[in-house]
């Protein structure tokens, strides 16, 4: 075969393949003017969310994206508020927020949080309701993008993670915080030779090692566990990343981590306590080919640079 020929055909793949992510790459929608809204207990019109690009106004927010979540998250919050209220009586300067996204509900999430925030009405509690669902990668970009905190929290509403582990997360992210960058890991890696772990079905255990071998091959080979649903970023770092989201599903967390290690941010994994909680929403066989096939789109969007970083923090120094 000639040379020539045979890049022709180089050609011609690479450019099939590039019409393909083009057609099947996420592309985050734009809000509806409701979702630029949320609502709270202590008043019965929506108020405005802010930007994470607006000056920060509280020490720290809570991001928990909430998909039919009427029955876990109360549980979630209890213990939530629980440590957060102890932590302020402790010191009275400490504030923060909780920013719950219900993902477009249908099990009346949306009005278990507000009566949560009646129940517990001097925390500041907002909930923003998405009207169609973005999977939980969209539901937690679009919190990050609307919070006040000048550290971020995403914490998953089932409640798996002690929440006071919050602690040792913000202590690890202190050390290694740099130029106000930095992100902490929720990790469960520890487990993997526990029961925890080990007693979980065959193919949950096949599917987490074929995982961590295709991570290995993307470049990410730090981070033992990426999926824990307990991350803390300082608001600068969450600004960088956040703004260059594409990904909205399951897999979400892999971009979250390569943008990181695109912008050299310091990360650290921290090993947390977690348990298996039953409603678990992910589907083995429709999530793991939906992961995949993210993945590959992830891979090969940015190495043929249809997905491009960029600093919206240089842009504005600039403007």
């Amino acid at each position: 075969m000639e040379p020539l020929h045979i890049l022709g055909t180089l050609a011609a793949a690479v450019t099939g393949v590039v019409v393909l992510l083009i057609v099947i790459a996420p592309r985050p929608r734009k809000l509806t003017e409701s979702e630029k809204h949320y609502r709270s207990a202590t008043s019965n019109v929506p108020q405005r969310l802010c930007s994470i690009f607006d000056e920060a106004n509280t020490d720290l927010t809570i991001i928990i994206p909430a998909y039919n979540e009427k029955l876990r998250l109360p549980v979630m919050l209890d213990e939530a508020i629980m440590y957060l209220e102890e932590r302020k009586s402790k010191n009275k300067k400490f504030t923060y927020e909780i920013l719950i996204v219900d993902d477009a509900s249908t099990d009346g999430t949306s009005e278990v949080a507000l009566d949560f925030g009646r129940k517990y009405n001097h925390i500041d509690l907002k909930v923003l309701r998405l009207e169609k669902n973005r999977r939980k990668g969209g539901a937690i970009t679009q919190g990050i993008l609307s919070c006040s905190g000048n550290y971020i929290l995403f914490a998953d509403a089932d409640g798996a993670t002690k929440f006071s582990d919050l602690r040792d997360l913000e202590n690890e992210l202190k050390k290694i915080e740099r130029d106000g960058y930095g992100v902490a890991v929720g990790s469960r890696a520890h487990l993997v030779n526990t029961d925890v772990v080990v007693k979980r079905s065959f193919i949950r255990n096949f599917l987490m090692h074929s995982f961590h071998k295709v991570l290995f091959i993307l470049g990410i080979r730090s981070i033992a566990d990426t999926q824990c649903g307990f991350k803390l970023f300082t608001r600068k770092s969450a600004q960088k990343i956040f703004h260059n989201m594409h990904v909205e599903g399951w897999i979400f967390d892999i971009e979250v981590l390569l943008i990181a290690q695109y912008f050299n941010m310091p990360i650290v994994e921290v090993p947390v306590n977690w348990h298996e909680v039953d409603g678990s929403k992910v589907s083995l066989t429709k999530d793991s080919i939906q992961m995949a096939k993210d993945l590959l789109v992830i891979r090969l969007s940015y190495l043929l640079r249809l997905w491009k970083i960029r600093d919206p923090l240089a842009r504005e120094k600039q403007e």
